[in-house]
């Protein structure tokens, strides 16, 4: 036995130290990073806020960053620069996408845009979505859509404001408009009332699918537990895609019925994707992919439009002055019936400003979606494996104070006269990514929050139940950055109404 041992060894401290040696020699083809633990690796670095976490490591580190997630090795980009090697110059190399394990419990996983590959489902998605619903000509003529839903939203506001003076949850309003009006733009009907069971149960499901896509889930980081799901992840994630699958599949079931019985068209989005699905024999897009498409949208734009707004008005609410500018700006391009007109907003420099500047320090994605690599790659001076997960720090490019002047200080007058816009193209301010993988919903997102906010801001004033210096401005970290507490005001119709 010893003379066993005697030969093993020798092998066995050889084959270590040429193993060790190989890690090495991959590590010094990779960025630079922080040394992590056996097996966790970095993943107890990363907090509760990661997008934190990771850009003070960058500091030490390095705008190109390697860090380990138990057997995953992640780069992280911290800088404008290194953030366009990767989605500029290096777009298609790095346009894939790790799929967490949240998202496999989608009855069809391979249809969700967000996560699937740039392949032929994708890009069939993507002209679907620029067809009926994103292309400049759509926009233009779903306006009176979008303002009618704020109108509606608007007489509830006034109802609860001359009766019991009741308080409101900004986010939940905003959300309630944001659903209603991709229910009209999908389906032609509202979904519910402002302040319904319908709408809470819609909202509490739509934070749920974002929080799980966007938590670092040990389930993704270590394989072997996906079966024992220890954070329930997995069990959240399927409750929560089933029923809003379901309710989509409600819609489609009746329209499909309404026309099977060659009742009148409502050529609204739905049924122009049916059109798609049913007359272009070229493209693989049926029934599935238009209530993935259809789910996919309703979640990520109502959860976005309502974080957002929640944001803007806590900030306009903290600074009166610049709440009584954006005021005093859409009043001037109010007509007699003091209706606020979407198209008008469009040219407001300082609405413009200030909805910039929320998305800058209130990111809406901190770490933008994560990337992964789909072949071998040369960043800069670095050679990333296929396979590698890329990190892309946004809120870290939106707060270095190499790019920005008082990085952390609500300073909408820093977007005035400035070129930079939320087109991927000023990496230093990219709350919608960058390249291929941009958010596509991108130009009807700025149209709708403009006009929710502008009607909130010229209509009412707004009542705190406590001093504006005690709100709390603290946040949430998820696939989208949460305001940690609801915004809750009562609406107080403005003098000039």
């Amino acid at each position: 036995m010893e003379l066993i041992y005697l030969i093993l060894s020798p092998i066995i401290i050889s084959l270590f130290f040429l193993f060790h040696g190989l890690n090495l020699y991959r590590r010094r083809r990779l960025p630079p990073g922080p040394l992590g633990l056996p097996i966790l690796g970095n993943l107890l670095d990363l907090g509760a806020k990661p997008h934190e976490s990771l850009a003070k490591l960058s500091q030490k580190h390095g705008p190109l960053m390697t860090i380990r997630l138990g057997g995953i090795t992640a780069v992280v980009a911290s800088t404008p620069e290194a953030a366009r090697e990767i989605l500029q110059r290096n777009d298609v190399a790095c346009s894939g996408r790790p799929v967490p394990d949240a998202v496999t419990t989608l009855k069809h996983p391979d249809t969700a845009v967000l996560w699937i590959p740039p392949n032929e489902t994708w890009r069939a998605i993507r002209k679907a979505l620029n067809l009926y619903l994103i292309n400049q000509h759509k926009l233009d003529s779903l306006m009176q859509v979008r303002e009618n839903v704020v109108e509606g939203m608007l007489e509830f506001l006034r109802e609860s404001a001359g009766q019991e003076k009741r308080a409101v949850d900004i986010g939940t309003m905003a959300f309630g408009v944001a659903l209603n009006q991709f229910a009209n733009t999908f389906f032609s009907k509202n979904m519910s009332g402002y302040e319904s069971r319908e709408i809470k149960g819609f909202q509490t499901a739509v934070e749920i699918a974002m929080e799980v896509q966007g938590k670092f889930n040990l389930a993704d980081i270590f394989p072997v537990l996906k079966t024992l799901d220890p954070q329930k992840v997995r069990v959240r994630a399927k409750a929560t895609f089933d029923w809003l699958d379901d309710v989509i599949q409600g819609f489609v079931n009746e329209r499909l019925k309404h026309r099977e019985a060659k009742l009148p068209r409502f050529n609204d989005m739905l049924d122009s994707l049916l059109d798609f699905s049913e007359e272009d024999d070229k493209v693989d897009f049926n029934l599935t992919h238009i209530r993935t498409l259809l789910g996919d949208v309703t979640v990520a734009g109502t959860d976005t439009i309502a974080s957002s707004t929640s944001w803007v008005m806590a900030e306009l609410l903290l600074h009166p002055d610049m709440f009584m500018r954006v005021r005093k700006e859409v009043g001037e391009i109010v007509g007699e019936d003091g209706k606020v007109e979407e198209a008008k907003l469009l040219d407001l420099p300082y609405l413009d400003a200030v909805i910039k500047e929320t998305m800058r320090l209130h990111a809406g994605s901190p770490l933008l979606a994560p990337h992964i690599t789909e072949t071998q790659v040369k960043i800069g001076n670095y050679l990333l494996p296929k396979n590698t997960h890329i990190f892309v720090n946004a809120w870290s490019m939106a707060h270095d104070p190499k790019y920005w002047d008082n990085p952390m200080v609500f300073m909408p007058e820093r977007f005035l006269g400035s070129k930079v816009d939320y087109k991927g193209q000023y990496f230093e301010f990219i709350p919608f990514g960058s390249g291929r993988r941009r958010c596509p919903g991108m130009p009807l997102a700025h149209r709708m929050l403009s006009l929710i906010v502008a009607s909130f801001v010229y209509h009412f004033d707004w009542e705190l139940p406590y001093a504006a210096e005690k709100m709390d401005m603290s946040d949430k970290y998820g696939l989208t950055l949460l305001k940690a507490t609801p915004l809750v005001a009562t609406p107080i119709p403005a003098a000039s109404q």
